[in-house]
């Protein structure tokens, strides 16, 4: 049996024990050292005797790989990231976020939607987690809305989907996941996420208002508040600004390496946000909850990350990506064509199984294809059918995969932003927020069809800023 025989029978034992409801993690860990152990025996001509030698050697080559591959600063923006989101949940500043917001484009038809997602746009601008974001918008802005008189389906759908800017708007766990598994540069990722991430929250809001104009009754305004009332909701929301400030200099780091790297500006952020949750009398039951929850998700993320990167080291010895990317560069279709058939692929992909999971067990496979659709490693910007050079392709394609991460959290049957929703409201069922959140997802598509035509937006901000 060939290399790539196997690699592809190993593949289809994950899928199977992904189907069976394993958990992606420990499903990936287990297919990827049975490949392994399959791979050294099959080397000893499937001597009985040299079995043990296999899962012996098998074993040390799983061992060894994840560690060499966490044990790595930027992957500590990860916890930090999640820390911040919820240290900023317990010192009041999503509330603080939603009531500036409210004050300031509450006048508009369907006002309070669009406060919802602006402010949850500000929000992920703290936090790296969608579902963390969605369930405490849930609790905030969902009553709120109730309360003067919106469909209950369309509150709901706006919560749902503005949570899913977590992802893409920098701090972004799923991002820094991007960037270690392909080698990507973290910062740059990072820079890349915000022009994206605020072209989403603008087409959010436009369809929000567009909504409650050709239904009234939908989304009615709120109006009342003066001038005087909108400036002082601006202090509370202070705080997001300051480490917005933060993450970008850092990320950015305009003076060197000498000033600081994106993990001790993240580092820093939660600082701030911690004192500022300490000084408006967060108490130690909520500091504990804090770091308990962060501890909790962070404990998980690591986990798939360890588990797909055994099955990764036993695609090298297969082969398999290697292969797929020769497979999708010999195409006679146009590049762009094949792109989009590789986003459908993740589209369906995404019903059936959560972002990261889906994310880390393609993109092995996936990335060399892509950067063999530019024409291969090395290619420069003018010699590539995106008119991107190939590091730029690796950044770009980041943040249309990321978004498709998102488009997957409002996908039913899986659409796990839509459950936690519902599970935060009684009053709502899984059916109530799946059509709630059907424009968003409409919205979402033709999004990503945009990142996808023109590169230009997600590549722009990166080129002003790091072209020196």
């Amino acid at each position: 049996m060939t290399s790539l025989e196997m690699g592809l029978w190993v593949t289809g034992l994950l899928l199977v024990l992904v189907v069976l409801g394993m958990r992606v993690g420990f499903a990936a860990g287990l297919a990827g050292l049975a490949g392994l152990v399959w791979n050294f025996w099959e080397k000893k001509d499937y001597a009985w005797g040299e079995l043990g030698w296999a899962i012996s050697v098998a074993a040390q080559q799983a061992g060894q790989v994840p560690h060499s591959k966490v044990a790595s600063q930027a992957l500590s923006l990860i916890p930090i990231f999640i820390l911040i989101g919820y240290l900023a949940y317990h010192a009041g500043l999503t509330r603080a976020l939603f009531e500036a917001a409210k004050r300031w484009v509450g006048w508009l038809p369907g006002g309070l939607g669009v406060s919802t997602v602006f402010a949850t746009a500000g929000f992920a601008a703290v936090s790296g987690a969608s579902v963390a974001t969605s369930a405490v918008f849930a609790r905030i802005a969902i009553p709120e809305m109730l309360s003067i008189g919106y469909d209950r389906r369309f509150a709901a759908g706006v919560v749902a989907a503005a949570g899913t800017l977590a992802s893409l708007i920098p701090p972004s766990a799923i991002l820094v996941i991007y960037a270690i598994i392909v080698e990507q540069d973290v910062g740059t990722l990072l820079l890349a996420g915000f022009v994206p991430g605020a072209f989403s929250a603008l087409v959010y809001g436009g369809l929000v208002v567009g909504m409650a104009v050709a239904w009234r009754g939908l989304g009615p305004p709120v109006r009342g508040f003066t001038w005087g009332q909108r400036l002082a909701s601006l202090p509370g929301a202070l705080p997001i600004v300051g480490v917005i400030a933060i993450i970008i200099l850092f990320v950015y780091n305009p003076f060197g390496d000498a000033f600081g790297t994106p993990t001790e500006g993240g580092a820093l952020g939660a600082a701030l946000i911690l004192v500022i949750a300490l000084a408006k009398g967060m108490g130690w039951r909520d500091l504990a909850s804090a770091l308990l929850e962060t501890a909790k998700l962070t404990a998980m993320i690591f986990t798939i990350i360890w588990g797909v990167l055994i099955y990764v080291r036993f695609l090298g010895f297969a082969d398999l990506p290697s292969a797929f990317a020769g497979w999708i560069g010999g195409l006679e279709q146009s590049p762009y064509m094949t792109l989009v058939l590789i986003l459908l692929a993740y589209a369906v992909l995404g019903m059936f199984m959560d972002a990261i999971g889906m994310l880390l067990l393609t993109l092995p496979i996936v990335f060399p294809a892509v950067i063999a659709l530019n024409g291969g490693p090395g290619v420069a910007a003018a010699d590539s059918p995106f008119g991107l050079s190939s590091v730029e392709v690796g950044i770009w394609f980041g943040i249309i995969v990321v978004k498709m991460a998102e488009f997957c959290l409002i996908t039913p049957p899986i659409g796990l932003n839509c459950f936690v929703v519902a599970g935060v409201r009684d009053d709502l069922s899984v059916q109530d927020v799946f059509r709630g959140v059907t424009p968003f997802f409409i919205a979402d598509a033709l999004t990503i069809a945009a990142l996808v035509a023109f590169p230009a937006i997600v590549m722009w901000l990166p080129r002003l800023l790091l072209s020196g």
